[in-house]
């Protein structure tokens, strides 16, 4: 695109490219969080803390940790592929 092409369409175009980048950057980060396997292996210690101190009972720690394994299989079964 010629100079004049990007100084005319800037004004519509720059929010735009802008927004893109930003869902770009927030999903990035929600998938960094969601898929790290340092942060699940923490959710699960905490998870055992909880039932150690009473604040969860097991069947509720049965079902946390069933979905926070599950999460751990699927990435890594995601990084062997």
């Amino acid at each position: 695109m010629s100079i004049l092409g990007t100084v005319l369409t800037a004004p519509v175009l720059g929010p735009i490219k802008g927004l893109l980048w930003l869902a770009r950057t927030i999903e990035e980060q929600a998938n960094g969080e969601l898929y790290d396997p340092d942060k699940i292996r923490g959710e699960l210690a905490e998870l055992e803390l909880a039932l150690e101190l009473k604040q969860i009972d097991a069947r509720e720690y049965d079902r946390q940790e069933e979905l926070l394994l599950k999460r751990l299989r699927e990435i890594r079964e995601a990084r062997n592929d």
